[in-house]
């Protein structure tokens, strides 16, 4: 597989509670194309059927299964037009996995690699003000900081630019992404 630039595709990044998902959110309801995080869609599915791929039950197949979901969506995208934005991207199973103490796997190493995204990541930093817990979530804050750590580790390392998120209303993280070269179509 020959590794696929496209400046398109844009990453938001960072530990669980750090105000990702609302960004995304907020850029959807501005008009922009986003995809949603996998693992929350797995977490959700995996406990309506009672099924092992749980990060508390069996970490590797939980990995996996973000793989398909992530495939399909960046799949998706690079088969549509305009800019899309991405709650996580697959460097993060890389970073999960690492977080978990598992080795990564060839084929998810080779997929991070190859599937590219715009070189531009931005990461959102641990943020215990906003900091909450639901029934997807279950770490604690702690967790979320080792989780932002290793995304920050994890990115670079595949060749990726980290942009730190501020630590500002969801309006001014709008901005700030705009702003720095994510606007447009």
């Amino acid at each position: 597989m020959m590794p696929q630039q496209t400046d398109r595709l844009i990453v938001i990044t960072g530990g669980p509670g750090a105000g990702k998902t609302s960004l995304i959110e907020a850029l959807a309801a501005a008009g922009h194309a986003v995809r949603p995080e996998a693992g929350r869609a797995v977490i959700r599915n995996q406990q309506m059927m009672g099924g092992r791929g749980l990060p508390s039950v069996d970490p590797g197949l939980f990995a996996e299964l973000m793989l398909a979901a992530d495939l399909r969506s960046h799949a998706e995208a690079v088969a549509g037009h305009g800019k899309v934005f991405f709650d996580r991207g697959l460097p993060d199973i890389v970073g999960y996995l690492t977080l978990c103490g598992w080795p990564i796997p060839d084929h998810v190493d080779r997929v991070a690699r190859d599937l590219r995204y715009r070189r531009t990541v931005f990461i959102a930093p641990p943020w215990r003000e906003i900091f909450a817990q639901d029934a997807e979530r279950k770490q604690d804050f702690a967790e979320a900081e080792r989780t932002y750590a290793a995304m920050a580790e994890t990115y670079p390392r595949y060749g990726y630019a980290l942009v730190e998120l501020p630590r500002a209303s969801v309006a001014e993280r709008v901005i700030f992404v705009l702003n720095h070269g994510a606007g447009g179509s």
